[in-house]
């Protein structure tokens, strides 16, 4: 089941408005019978009470009608025909209210999820919305990424709802099987990010996205021990990260030499002090060494390979290659 972010009203405050209208309505409705109360014959012929006059209007209001109480005078008719009657037809749209706004609201979901088909391209699925999940959309759209492209496969109710009150768009289900992860286009996709809390099911949805895109769609995934990182691979992610390795190296990091943990949670905190970024070269830049342009370039990525910049050997730029470099954060915030 897809969900599209979406702004509501509570169920119970849906609920409590319908009440108040048709209460109102039928004490208007009480309070213009019993004003023109004389222009009304009773059965029993001893004029209308104001309990009369509620249940005229009960029974008017709901079409019951038994004829026990009747407009004998013009004046009566034509409240009747004026009033009486409107306020019959408004009645019963309020009580079957509730059910045509689900059929609209089903409806209304039914042309945006055909209508964000149509424009999706080139989106990202998340599978899992965790710790790691959220740090990856996080990542995503701080590089600009759009929001509208990026889907959520998550079976945890408490997940959905904190991922569609964040504004994205998610889908309700396993992501181990085919036809969730057909529900989100996995075939169209640009990427697909794994980020649950088991190995197993890590393994699990690689094999199921490999298999569906035939290894045409580029898989990152996130693995809590190292042992399972090869089989991951071996199952074809792309690219393993391995969280508990991951820790524990910042961790001896921390214990040895504590700037150089200051360092990566610069590099790694968005929005301030230094951050790393990728670029294309320029055409004025070919040829040249990385270490003398003005960027500071760390390495470069030459036909889809890391090239380390380190060692006897200097490396020059070559067309196509692409720079990752240490972009100051500060001075790349908009001026305000």
């Amino acid at each position: 089941m897809i969900h599209l972010p979406l702004v509501r009203q509570g169920p119970l405050r849906a609920l409590a408005v319908r009440v108040v209208a048709a209460v109102v309505l039928v004490l208007l409705t009480v309070s213009v019978i019993y004003a023109d109360r004389d222009g009304y014959r009773d059965l029993n012929e001893d004029g209308l009470t104001l309990l009369d006059c509620f249940y005229y209007a009960v029974v008017s209001l709901s079409t019951t009608g038994y004829g026990d109480i009747t407009p004998v005078t013009s004046q009566a008719r034509l409240v009747n025909i004026v009033f009486i009657t409107p306020a019959r037809v408004l009645f019963l749209i309020i009580l079957v209210g509730t059910t045509l706004e689900v059929l609209t609201d089903q409806y209304r979901n039914s042309l945006r999820v055909n209508r964000w088909r149509r424009k999706l391209k080139d989106h990202i699925i998340v599978c899992g919305y965790g710790t790691k999940g959220r740090a990856a959309i996080s990542a995503l759209l701080e590089t600009g990424y759009d929001k509208s492209r990026i889907i959520v496969v998550e079976n945890r109710e408490i997940a959905l709802r904190q991922a569609t009150a964040n504004g994205l768009v998610t889908i309700e289900g396993n992501a181990t099987r085919s036809s969730v992860l057909l529900e989100a286009d996995v075939k169209n996709c640009k990427a697909v990010i794994i980020a649950t809390d088991s190995d197993e099911a890590s393994v699990l949805i690689t094999l199921t996205v490999r298999q569906l895109t035939a290894g045409q769609v580029r898989i990152i995934a996130a693995v809590r021990e190292q042992e399972n990182a090869a089989l991951l691979k071996q199952s074809g992610a792309h690219h393993v990260i391995v969280s508990s390795s991951t820790a524990g190296r910042l961790l001896g990091l921390t214990t040895t030499t504590p700037p150089l943990i200051d360092v990566v949670e610069d590099l790694l905190t968005p929005g301030q002090g230094m951050a790393l970024a990728m670029r294309s070269a320029e055409r004025s830049e070919v040829g040249s060494n990385p270490r003398e342009l003005q960027t500071l370039v760390v390495a470069l990525i030459r036909r889809g390979k890391v090239v380390a910049l380190g060692g006897e050997h200097a490396e020059t730029i070559e067309t196509g290659d692409m720079l990752i470099y240490i972009r100051d954060e500060e001075k790349s915030l908009p001026v305000t």
